[in-house]
């Protein structure tokens, strides 16, 4: 007759010095869920303990790994919805939409409000530089916006990414009198 492997594990601990029974158990347990099914079926379990989920999510990478699987899972429940039901991809498009001009607006009026108050205050040369940046990301992403409505294309490339998260530094000058359009034009500008 067989015996049981986790009979087995428990055993062989059981009989260990303090200073060992941290580490083989843990081998142990490693040994034992070397089949993903058990594996999944095991960490379920753990995780359903308060102090087990808490401790577990203290370590930076378990963290990641399993906010990734969450949208990886939320991701994979949208596209089979809008597999089953096509006018959520309708409703969907309409609250992009929304969002999409809700920004520009919210954008326009938050100038409208904040410019007018600007009269008579005096900026240094490094406030002045630091919203001169920050001017060159806006008319970036608006070229970038202006340019996907037009072509169709709406995929980010890395310069742009780079621009966008504050990565990149756009050219002090304009070209051709205006502000570069793609970019491509900034990398031939700088």
């Amino acid at each position: 007759m067989a015996a049981d492997p986790l009979f087995l594990a428990l055993r062989c601990t059981a009989d260990l010095e303090p200073a060992e029974r941290p580490s083989r158990p843990v081998r142990v347990v490693t040994e034992l869920t070397r089949d993903a099914t058990v594996a999944q079926q095991v960490t379920t379990d753990l995780l359903r303990r308060p102090a087990v989920a808490l401790t577990a999510m203290r370590d930076d990478t378990t963290r990641m790994l399993v906010n990734r699987a969450q949208f990886d899972n939320s991701h994979e429940t949208r596209d089979r919805i809008r597999e089953r039901t096509p006018a959520v991809r309708a409703i969907e498009h309409t609250i992009e939409y929304l969002d999409l001009v809700g920004s520009c607006h919210g954008f326009v009026a938050t100038l409208g409000r904040l410019v007018p108050r600007l009269c008579g205050q005096e900026f240094t040369e490094d406030e002045r530089e630091t919203v001169r940046r920050q001017i060159g990301r806006v008319r970036a992403a608006a070229d970038w916006l202006e340019g996907a409505l037009d072509n169709g294309e709406f995929t980010l490339d890395e310069q742009l990414v780079q621009l966008l998260k504050g990565e990149y530094a756009m050219p002090r000058r304009r070209v051709r009198g205006r502000w570069p359009s793609t970019t491509a034009t900034w990398s031939a500008s700088l």
